[in-house]
């Protein structure tokens, strides 16, 4: 008989694969650009149609399937990502390549929308958080060894073997999912006309709106740091790796010390990530000609990354009413748009005016965004949301979302990562917990 720390565990292999299969072809862009004879701009739509898909997937998936077991719809995506991965590994054209790429669009946006809430309901209370930082994890773990896996692979060998290995990877995830997961019957019917509703929270608009800045700029840079280093930059393939491992090893230690800063002071912690992020990235062009620096840069960039994801994720956990899959949906909408954004302004970029180009672009946007969320969410009536309908229980409360936010009887939200501040809350922060 499997623990619940067993039952919950493939979470983390599973958010490793997906994440891992999303960036691979950034480590890859031109092995694949050469291999498939396109350039790097076209190659770069891979991230494109992965995202764009993700982005119609998560609603769409979350309504269509609201009815299901969980489990077997966790099942069936993970099924999908081990099909993609075979198919972009034996693809003989590149938009055979990008047909792949869309259907592991599906299973991303699918899982985001609806695996990002089911650690909640294999564990009990107590070991939510513990259970959700499971996911964090592997989502860390896998942006450190995509890109520099993907560019140690294409050295040895060809780029295909990279998407082999994430299907093979897929097939254990697939594999503990069957061993481990138990059912997980659906709790709610989600319908279309539901989604919107996040957008008539005003704590929620400042959450998407900043969220978008982000991903845009991280991506427009980020989809094409493969090729600075080795056109800008001019280092072999193993220092392109070395650098992309630094650079995640570094988001990695980013991400546990945003978990303590988080519960200080949200908006300070995102508001100065995106500032120093701008800065870093804007700076990378400018120190092509020192090995030393693009690394020191690499550090700063990716520590201040490794940070903001999480900090987008706690200030939605506290927008969202009741935290169901329609949230999760529009969330993950968002984000994967503007992974496609960025990527596509992006491949604009460095096709009509170069690297450099693209790079002060995203920085640009990155302060932007660090401007909107400082002038929009520092305000007092951003810090709690507006009313919004939310089902009730039969004890007279809102029922408590699969993320752990819900409202008490008096409106104010619950959830794990909100404190107490002696009955009141600053702007930006965690409103209060409610004891039990």
């Amino acid at each position: 008989m499997t623990s619940p720390a067993d039952r919950h565990g493939w979470l983390s292999v599973l958010s490793f694969v997906l994440v891992l299969s999303e960036f691979l072809p950034i480590g890859l862009l031109p092995a694949i650009a050469d291999d498939l004879h396109v350039g790097i701009g076209t190659a770069g739509l891979m991230v494109v149609f992965t995202g764009l898909t993700g982005a119609v997937a998560a609603p769409v998936v979350t309504v269509a399937t609201s009815r299901l077991d969980r489990r077997t719809v966790l099942l069936g995506l993970t099924v999908l990502l081990v099909v993609a991965d075979a198919l972009a590994a034996l693809a003989p054209t590149f938009w055979v390549l990008l047909v792949a790429r869309m259907l592991l669009g599906v299973g991303i946006g699918g899982f985001w929308a609806i695996g990002a809430g089911i650690a909640g309901r294999l564990v009990p209370p107590s070991s939510v958080i513990r259970a959700t930082s499971l996911i964090t994890a592997g989502v860390s773990v896998a942006t450190v060894v995509s890109l520099p896996l993907g560019a140690f692979v294409s050295s040895l060998a060809s780029w295909r073997l990279a998407f082999v290995i994430g299907g093979a990877l897929g097939v254990v995830a697939l594999v503990l999912q069957l061993a481990m997961l138990p059912s997980i019957p659906s709790v709610q019917r989600v319908r279309f006309a539901a989604l919107g509703g996040l957008l008539r929270v005003q704590r929620a608009r400042v959450g998407l709106i900043a969220t978008a800045f982000l991903f845009v700029a991280q991506f427009a840079a980020y989809t094409y740091v493969a090729p600075y280093l080795q056109q800008s930059v001019r280092v072999g393939p193993d220092t392109v790796t070395l650098a992309l491992l630094v650079f995640g090893v570094a988001g990695i230690a980013g991400n546990f010390v945003a978990g303590v800063t988080l519960s200080r002071n949200v908006i300070a912690t995102i508001g100065v990530s995106k500032i120093v992020l701008a800065a870093a990235v804007v700076l990378l062009p400018l120190a092509a000609h020192s090995v030393v620096g693009v690394f020191a840069l690499l550090v700063v960039w990716g520590f201040v990354w490794g940070a903001l994801p999480l900090g987008t994720q706690t200030w939605m956990s506290t927008a969202s009413p009741g935290g169901t899959e329609s949230g999760l949906a529009l969330f993950v909408t968002t984000i994967q748009l503007a992974i496609a954004a960025g990527s596509v302004v992006g491949g604009l970029a460095v096709t009509g005016f170069g690297l450099a180009a693209d790079f002060w672009f995203a920085g640009a946007v990155a302060v932007i965004g660090a401007v909107v969320l400082l002038s929009l969410g520092s305000r007092r009536s951003s810090a709690a949301p507006e009313a919004v309908d939310a089902p009730r229980d039969r004890i007279g409360r809102d029922r408590i979302g699969r993320n752990g936010i819900g409202r008490d009887r008096s409106g104010g939200l619950t959830g794990p990562t909100t404190r107490r501040t002696g009955g009141t809350h600053r702007s930006g922060d965690a409103p209060p917990v409610r004891r039990r």
